[in-house]
């Protein structure tokens, strides 16, 4: 359910199918990017792009000034900085050699993934080397994430590993023993140095973070940070000595917050000292999601949807697909109305993150090609997701875990956690309950219900389901999560089939049962009706984040609206 790759146009959904056009060049198998593999990539793009995007003639070419160059080494999400770029009016240069390097007049780094695959793919194509000459010139350089951590001696993650070495110390995984849920994702506020520049329009605002890992500062690093974050222990978020820059949040998904970043680092002369705009941010924020589910409906066309207990059909004698707007064009009204992220397909000048669901499973082509899991997500990452969201997939592996006690390192869950890192990747549960008489019924984990069933009974379990919930299998909700904990998912999507388009609120006692349970964020889905559903979840449970579809496709309940309400609640949210 993302764009096509390399492509404008969007996909039939939840079809793979519709990958079998993209060659076998752009679909990688591993990170371990050669510049021939970056090559056809780029050539696989511009075959598959609109005529008009290929005429550049010598006359035409951009003067040195208005070009970045960005060295995207072949993983993740990097097509939100260049759109970031291009919003901001400036064009760009991809890395092909290490040359193009130490003639870069700006150079950009946005590391995404893990961080082994990352200096793995720097040494062999000799990026390594040139990185650290053109940083040790002070050139004007900004890394982003991974792009930060790089910089440091070494990482902890599948290491040690060594790193570029410019910074000293040593980047390590958060703490989560302290209550804190690893990763730390969302919205989080700076604390910020006096001399940071390209920061200076910040201020008291969020910021937009998701990573498992970080590195601390010391006396011996501490010339080179120009701001700090808590979560847990403090950490750096940013750094500079002169021209170059790194900071370990994402500007191109910080809303204009980010651009506002991105721009003082393109256009560094252009911009007075200016006092920090004021804001209201002092810790991490709870996350406020618009949710797009977005299918095909009967004359083909992609519609944003919404199911009453997953039926996304009207009750109507035509029976069609319930139409309720374009998919690009609300996404787009849902950034300007301040939602925290978007999941699904959006368009290019949505600054805030993007999840992707459906279809990230293996699978053999009509042709016979078979594409693993992996590849999948790479396209789906490629074409502008930021985290991919694993449903049925993820109830099989779950299941074969909980049977084996072995990790295979081939479901995926795995392969791409581990490539990408476990920040990047969520799993969807669609639960429905299953009312007992006593909790001794059935060997999954039940619990006591705030509410009465139909029948009065007193306990449930939370059955997981597959199939967009048209089949039930023996598994719980709580031995899912638990499960796919272990396996290496970074976050937990949590829907009830039973609250689906009910508009009474969500099912606290489902939440608040995975939350406690899980030491990895938990999205709240299902139910909500009203701005007090979402301080209710939030007060009750330990959700990280809360989602709704309809009551926002309708404008019956404003995302603005919800995150005033949370606000005045004592809730702190990104205003």
């Amino acid at each position: 359910m993302a764009a096509a790759a390399f492509s404008s146009s969007a996909p039939s959904p939840t079809s793979p199918s519709r990958l079998t056009n993209v060659s076998s060049s752009s679909l990688p198998s591993s990170l371990s990017l050669s510049r021939d593999f970056h090559k056809a990539q780029l050539q696989a793009q511009f075959k598959s792009s609109p005529r008009r995007n290929l005429c550049v003639c010598a006359s035409s070419l951009p003067p040195s000034d208005s070009v970045v160059t960005l060295l995207d080494y072949g993983a993740g999400n990097v097509r939100s900085v260049r759109n970031a770029i291009r919003h901001l009016g400036f064009q760009i240069k991809d890395v092909q050699t290490p040359a193009d390097i130490l003639n870069a007049d700006r150079l950009i780094f946005p590391g995404v993934g893990a961080f082994a695959p990352a200096m793995d793919v720097l040494n062999k194509t000799g990026m390594a080397e040139a990185l650290c000459a053109y940083i040790e010139k002070d050139r004007p350089f900004l890394g982003i994430c991974l792009g930060l951590q790089l910089l440091f001696e070494s990482s902890t993650e599948n290491g040690p590993v060594t790193g570029l070495g410019l910074i000293p110390g040593v980047v390590g995984k958060f703490d989560a023993t302290n209550g804190f849920r690893v990763p730390h994702i969302g919205w989080d506020a700076l604390q910020i140095a006096e001399d940071s520049e390209i920061l200076d329009e910040i201020g008291n605002r969020h910021v937009y973070f998701v990573h498992s890992y970080r590195a601390l500062p010391s006396e011996e690093n501490k010339e080179w940070i120009s701001s700090t974050c808590n979560y847990g222990d403090t950490f750096i978020s940013s750094v500079r000595r002169g021209n170059v820059h790194a900071v370990q949040f994402h500007p191109e998904k910080s809303g204009d917050v980010g651009l506002s970043v991105l721009r003082r680092f393109l256009l560094p002369k252009s911009f007075p000292p200016k006092k920090p705009t004021d804001g209201r941010a002092s810790k991490l924020a709870k996350r406020v999601i618009a949710c797009l589910d977005v299918r095909a409906n009967d004359k083909g066309d992609l519609v944003v949807t919404k199911g009453d207990q997953y039926d996304v059909r009207e009750n109507t004698e035509e029976n069609e697909v319930r139409n309720l707007g374009k998919p690009v064009e609300l996404a787009g009204q849902y950034y300007l109305d301040g939602a925290d992220e978007v999941l699904r397909n959006t368009s290019e000048n949505v600054f805030v993150p993007l999840t992707v669901g459906g279809g990230i499973r293996d699978f053999t082509d009509s042709t016979g090609k078979y594409y693993s899991s992996l590849e999948v997500a790479s396209e789906y990452f490629r074409s502008g997701a930021d985290k991919i969201s694993i449903g049925s997939d993820a109830v099989y592996a779950a299941e074969e875990y909980l049977i084996t006690k072995v990790k295979t390192g081939k479901t995926s869950i795995e392969q791409i956690s581990r490539v990408y890192g476990n920040q990047a990747v969520v799993v969807s549960i669609d639960p429905r309950r299953v009312y007992l008489s006593t909790p001794t019924d059935v060997e999954f984990k039940a619990i006591k219900l705030t509410n009465p069933g139909p029948n009065g009974e007193e306990y449930a379990w939370y059955q997981c389901t597959v199939s967009g919930g048209r089949e039930g299998r023996p598994i719980g909700a709580y031995e899912l999560a638990k499960a796919v904990e272990e396996l290496g998912a970074g976050e937990i999507l949590l829907n009830c089939i039973d609250c689906d388009g009910q508009g009474k609120g969500f099912d606290i006692d489902l939440i608040k049962l995975i939350s406690d349970a899980v030491s990895i964020p938990v999205i709240a889905s299902s139910g909500a009706g009203a701005a007090e559903h979402f301080s209710e979840v939030f007060k009750k449970t330990n959700a990280s984040a809360a989602l709704a579809a309809g009551i926002f496709h309708r404008k019956e309940v404003p995302v603005g609206s919800v995150k005033e309400h949370l606000w005045k609640d004592g809730i702190e949210v990104r205003i």
